[in-house]
């Protein structure tokens, strides 16, 4: 049988007239990214690392916060925190999990494997081939 490609996720961004913010469309949604003032932005919106740190958080507490819930496990509020860290010539990121509610260890331990596994998580992990194109007209395709 052959694979069918469909589109999991879209977003769509464009610069205007101020350095380095660019407007951004994710379905419904419009977000704002810049650069840090100590970069040159304005910082009027999360960094493009920030906002990749942003898909794997929100990822991985909905991640857990799901599984918990068909456990029917008392997991009351999930926390994710993540830092992106560069030594040298390697990045890692570091993510730190709060999990709050009446938890037995074996849950706790089973909530961390999730973390691993989450759809975010692997994505990053196994690395993604991106495939760029330059449309006609310069512009992307409409919505």
């Amino acid at each position: 049988m052959p694979d069918v490609q469909h589109s999991v996720a879209r977003s769509r961004g464009s610069t205007g007239p101020t350095d380095y913010q660019v407007a951004i469309r994710c379905g419904r949604h419009a977000i704002t990214a810049d650069e840090p003032a100590i970069r040159g932005g304005g910082d009027a919106g999360p960094s493009p690392y920030e906002l990749v740190l942003a898909g794997l958080v929100a990822c991985t507490a909905m991640t857990l916060r799901m599984y918990a819930q068909r456990k029917d496990w008392n997991l009351a509020r999930v926390s994710v925190e993540c830092h992106l860290v560069k030594q040298a010539d390697t990045a890692h990121i570091r993510r730190r999990l709060r999990l709050e509610g009446e938890l037995a260890p074996g849950n706790i331990a089973r909530l961390l494997e999730i973390a691993e596994r989450t759809p975010v998580t692997l994505t990053l992990k196994n690395g993604l081939e991106i495939r760029t194109e330059i449309e006609p007209d310069g512009d992307p395709e409409p919505s």
